[in-house]
């Protein structure tokens, strides 16, 4: 690392917009589960998302069998659970506070709002039919967070490090909403397309990466599974798709090493473009022949490698 930005400081800022991008996908996923889990097949909905985010033996030994208002509390305000967003803003705030020093003074101040706000929230606040608001204000924090700093971030190394570690999070984080939702509407509409409620949880997956006008804006009228799953993994015009942000983590690391000079970003930036290519020659239908979630769950091991890379490269991390 350059003397410019220390080893702990470019860890605090990665990490800092990563718990912020965690938090807005998972208030995004339990937002769109909420919506389309109220039949006889709800209690498998909560169950995937526990199962997309490795979570299903920790829930059981806190809650027991999963449902909405258990699966929801646990994944809101359960301030014992480390992957709940109460969790990931406390993280975020502490990441920040780390970095008093660099973020600016609107960057502090708005996600000491937003942490004070998640801290304040209790069980009766979290309940189904009260989520839509709470994700909604969630997500508004998240964005304002990302809006403030890229208006007030000085763009340096930090500003790079911030960037690459909100699009690795994004990415990840798409592989795992595409991998839920695909799941759900391949269980409820055994693949026909014209099937109404299969249909409509085509629009869940959709909208859950926020992807549902810009999918419409340049696809045909019906939804066809192979096009929704090429879209949201490596459609380079939506800034959601897994492959673009591939591709921005990838400019971000270029410039690390050509303009910065961070020669040991080298490694995490091989493995950064073999994702990249692996991406670009996706074929969705084999894909989903082969079965998308083995897919997905490649994408997000190879994801770790970078980051496991980047921390040994760029962070201090020992092998």
């Amino acid at each position: 690392m350059s003397n410019s930005l220390l080893s702990r400081f470019a860890e605090n800022t990665f990490w800092l917009a990563r718990y912020m991008e965690r938090s807005d996908s998972l208030a995004r996923m339990l937002e769109v589960t909420e919506t389309h889990a109220r039949d006889e097949s709800g209690g498998q909905d909560w169950a995937a998302i526990l199962d997309a985010n490795s979570d299903i033996s920790r829930f059981r030994h806190a809650y027991g069998k999963a449902n909405a208002t258990d699966v929801i509390r646990f994944y809101t305000i359960d301030g014992n659970n480390p992957t709940s967003i109460r969790s990931f803003v406390a993280y975020a705030r502490e990441n920040a506070r780390s970095l008093r020093h660099l973020i600016s003074t609107e960057m502090w101040s708005q996600i000491n709002v937003f942490n004070t706000w998640m801290g304040g929230l209790r069980t009766r606040d979290v309940q189904p039919r009260r989520l839509p608001a709470v994700c909604q204000h969630i997500k508004e924090s998240c964005q304002a967070h990302t809006g403030i700093t890229e208006a007030t971030f000085y763009q340096d190394q930090a500003w790079l490090f911030y960037w690459i570690g909100k699009m690795i999070e994004r990415a990840d984080q798409a592989t795992r909403l595409l991998d839920v939702g695909y799941a759900r509407a391949e269980r409820v509409g055994a693949m026909e397309e014209e099937h109404k409620e299969h249909l409509s949880h085509w629009n869940a997956l959709l909208r859950s990466v926020g992807g549902y006008h810009a999918f419409r804006r340049t696809h045909s009228v019906r939804l066809i599974s192979h096009e929704v799953v090429a879209f949201i993994l490596k459609d380079k015009a939506f800034p959601r798709s897994v492959l673009a942000c591939v591709n921005h983590a990838h400019e971000h690391m270029l410039a690390l090493v050509d303009q910065h000079d961070v020669e040991t970003a080298k490694p995490a930036l091989g493995i950064l473009s073999d994702i990249q290519s692996r991406l670009m020659a996706a074929d969705s239908p084999t894909i989903i022949e082969q079965g998308l979630h083995d897919y997905a769950d490649n994408i997000q091991q190879r994801l770790i490698a970078f980051t496991d890379a980047l921390g040994k490269g760029c962070f201090g991390h020992r092998s």
